[in-house]
């Protein structure tokens, strides 16, 4: 176990090295001047330059990378361009909203998702896995903010059972949620199908119906701890997905998340907070898999970690 969470971790800390350079490469070839955004459209060309040499982005990439490592290395995030604020303290501000509505997002895909796929497996062939396995298309090519619009218009305009937007209370919590977990459930749904009726078909089964266990336990013991097997893996990369691709979701309901917060920078072309939100969202990403897999043996003894 040991051996195996070293050689992780250093696997980890490589892929990370990796985003960081990928990014921080792609941000300052991006044709847009931060330092324009900073001085605004009527300083003068002095101007310009003095904050640019304050800023240290008349360095070269590799040096201006080298700097942001090291302080990285240390703890330090750098300075928002515009904000003042340094990175690190605007992305722990936002941090708690953010794990908030991934939790019910996590959450709520999952209870529809693999009671979709659970019934859609059970009912394989018939009308209602037809049904099921078109919604959960459906889930999934339909776009955030038209279903995030559609809830907000129905529950919140007509009904009023939940405020437009805002965060604080567990009713601003329920349409976001729902928002993002109509489109994971449906991806959900599909591999616990998929899964489920691998598993129905295995020999076990057939012995356990054999012995005359009642089905419910057949399902529930049996069938189900290992059709959701590779549900896990997929809540693992869910988990840096939410952490920072929920921009989206967060403008519509006006929720005070990392991921409105990266929407905002890039407008501005604020270059710290992009590179913060994308190193969290990455280390959310690396973390969640190897939970995930950490997780896996403890459901099904057979597999092991190498």
């Amino acid at each position: 176990m040991i051996a195996y969470l070293i050689r992780r971790l250093t696997v980890s800390v490589l892929i990370l090295l990796g985003v960081s350079f990928i990014t921080f490469f792609l941000l300052y070839a991006l044709p847009a001047d931060p330092v324009r955004q900073i001085a605004g459209r009527s300083a003068t060309a002095q101007t310009v330059e003095n904050i640019r040499q304050q800023l240290g982005l008349d360095q070269p990439l590799l040096v201006q990378y080298w700097r942001y490592l090291t302080g990285l290395v240390q703890g330090d995030m750098g300075r928002s361009y515009l904000q003042r604020t340094d990175v690190g303290t605007l992305i722990a501000a936002r941090l708690p909203a953010s794990l908030l509505l991934m939790a019910g997002a996590i959450g709520c895909e999952l209870v529809l998702g693999l009671t979709m796929g659970v019934i859609a497996a059970l009912r394989r062939g018939t009308a209602t896995d037809q049904a099921l396995m078109i919604t959960s298309f459906v889930g999934v090519s339909a776009p955030q903010f038209v279903v995030g619009l559609l809830l907000l218009y129905v529950f919140a305009v007509q009904l009023g059972w939940f405020p437009i937007g805002g965060y604080g209370t567990w009713a601003h919590l329920v349409l976001p949620s729902v928002t993002l977990g109509i489109m994971g459930s449906g991806w959900y749904s599909r591999m616990m199908r998929s899964s489920m009726v691998d598993v129905l078909r295995a020999d076990y089964i057939r012995t356990a119906r054999a012995k005359g266990l009642a089905r419910h336990r057949v399902i529930l013991r049996h069938a189900l701890p290992n059709a959701i097997l590779p549900v896990i893996a997929m809540i693992g990369i869910d988990i840096g997905i939410f952490m920072g691709g929920i921009v989206v979701v967060e403008s519509v309901f006006g929720w005070p998340g990392i991921g409105q917060l990266a929407w905002q920078a890039i407008q501005r072309v604020d270059i710290p907070i992009i590179m913060g939100v994308t190193l969290v969202s990455a280390c959310a990403i690396v973390i969640g898999n190897l939970l995930a897999d950490l997780v896996t043996p403890l459901i099904d003894p057979r597999i092991k970690l190498r």
